[in-house]
Formats: structure tokens, C-alpha cells, sequence
């Protein structure tokens, strides 16, 4: 028998659940950034419409799978932030589309860009001749992010959440043991690091808190 009470009770439930992973994930909306943000809030829309009007479903049915897809994804947040290799496979790679004014057409039809969008959004950004781009990459969230020759401001980060950035590396001219070399002279290893970036040749760090 349809009840009013129970919608009630399932739709509170399920605003208190979205702002309960809104605050563990350290977000101020549900906005996607990664494939992992936009999978979240498909499932849990999807969880929340399809139950709260089935007369089928209890509330503490309708509890225990929001609970276990809210641990779900607390887990694979844990996994991405800690494991290179579970993000890359989540939220995947940025991809180099354009290096040193050379059109990598592959990785463009790879990633499903075609010609039109590619000079459409170069065009926004005022490039009119490829040879002008020194890097253009595509980002996960399908932003590009374009570097032109000369432009020395960019900044590279060479570590992202305790994880080397081996494009970024490359990209700077330097390698590994480069980079194990600056680290060790101000006493810090990869993992210690939130975020390092390469800007005007210089290598910025910022740490974790100690």
C-alpha cells in the first residue's frame, strides 16, 4: 500500500545521503570532476527514484543500499587517492594531443576528438596554427588544457597526491632521478609530497602536513 510517510522518510533519507558524500569527499556540490564523481551521482539518483515510490522496498532495505553504495564509494575514492593504478583505471589519464606543434592524430580519434572540435577549441583559445602549440592536452573532465611556444608560466606538477606525474617529468626534460635527487636534498621522499609543481625551472613543493 502506497504511503506518503514512507516517500517522506526515503526522500530525507536520500538528501541525507547525498550531503553525508558531499562532506566526505571534501566537495561543497555533487559536480563531476572525474568518471568516478559523475558515476556516483548517476547510481545514486538512480537508487533514490527508483526505490522511494516501490511499495516493495522497506526503509531499512532502502537504508542498507545507500549505506553500501555510500561505503562503495568511499572505498574506491581511497583507492584513487592512494593507488596510481585504480585512478588511472577510474578516472583515467590526461592524453597529450598536441606535442611541440605536432598533431598526434591517433590519440585525437583514440579519444573520439574530432578535427571540427579540436580547431573549434583551439580556435577559442585564439590558436589559429597548430605549430604555435607547444602542449595541448585533453583532460579527464574533456577539458583542454593548451601550452603555447614560449610560454614559460605553465606549471608542471610533477607529483600529484604523493604519486609522480611521469608526463609532466618527460615533458620537463628531466628524470626520475632528477627528481629523487631535489626531493632528497630538502629531506623529503614522493609520498610526502601533496603536490610538487615545475614553473620558471624551479621545482615547488607543497607537502603534506607533518
Amino acid at each position: 500500500m502506497f504511503s506518503y510517510w514512507d516517500v517522506t522518510i526515503k526522500l530525507a533519507l536520500g538528501l541525507l545521503t547525498i550531503i553525508l558524500q558531499i562532506n566526505l569527499s571534501g566537495k561543497s556540490n555533487l559536480a563531476p570532476i572525474s568518471a568516478l564523481d559523475q558515476v556516483q551521482n548517476y547510481v545514486l539518483g538512480a537508487i533514490v527514484g527508483g526505490m522511494i515510490y516501490s511499495t516493495s522496498v522497506t526503509v531499512l532495505q532502502y537504508i542498507l543500499v545507500l549505506l553500501i553504495w555510500t561505503i562503495l564509494v568511499l572505498v574506491l575514492r581511497f583507492l584513487t587517492h592512494h593507488n596510481r593504478y585504480v585512478k588511472g583505471l577510474i578516472d583515467g589519464k590526461p592524453q597529450l594531443l598536441i606535442k611541440n606543434g605536432e598533431l598526434l592524430v591517433a590519440t585525437a580519434l583514440r579519444n573520439g576528438m574530432s578535427a571540427n572540435d579540436l580547431t573549434f577549441r583551439l580556435r577559442t583559445e585564439g590558436i589559429t596554427d597548430i605549430r604555435h602549440v607547444k602542449r595541448a592536452v585533453l583532460e579527464q573532465n574533456g577539458q583542454l588544457t593548451i601550452t603555447q611556444a614560449g610560454d614559460d608560466t605553465i606549471k608542471y606538477p610533477m607529483i600529484v597526491d604523493g604519486q609522480v606525474n611521469v608526463d609532466a617529468l618527460e615533458t620537463s626534460q628531466h628524470d626520475r632521478q632528477w627528481l629523487d635527487d631535489q626531493l632528497a636534498a630538502k629531506h623529503y621522499q614522493v609520498s610526502d609530497i601533496y603536490l610538487a609543481t615545475y614553473t620558471n625551472h624551479q621545482l615547488v613543493l607543497f607537502p603534506y602536513q607533518r
